[in-house]
C-alpha cells in the first residue's frame, strides 16, 4: 500500500512539474478537460488528458 501511494506521489510530482512542457503538446485542452471558475478560483479537471495519458502509459508498460 505505501509503495503504491509513493508512485502516487511520484508521478503527481513528477506531471506537475512537466505540465507546462505538455500544455505546449496539446494536453489541457483535449475533448472532457474542463476548465472553469468557481468562487473566485479557477478549476481545472482533466478528463481527457487524463485518458489520453494512461492509454499511453498501458502500453508502455505492456512494450517494456
Amino acid at each position: 500500500m505505501l509503495r503504491w501511494l509513493l508512485v502516487t506521489l511520484l508521478a503527481l510530482v513528477l506531471i506537475n512539474g512537466l505540465w507546462p512542457w505538455l500544455r505546449r503538446l496539446g494536453l489541457g485542452r483535449l475533448p472532457g478537460d474542463f476548465e472553469f471558475h468557481l468562487w473566485g478560483r479557477p478549476w481545472f479537471i482533466p478528463l481527457g488528458s487524463t485518458l489520453l495519458l494512461s492509454l499511453v502509459a498501458a502500453a508502455l508498460a505492456r512494450w517494456l
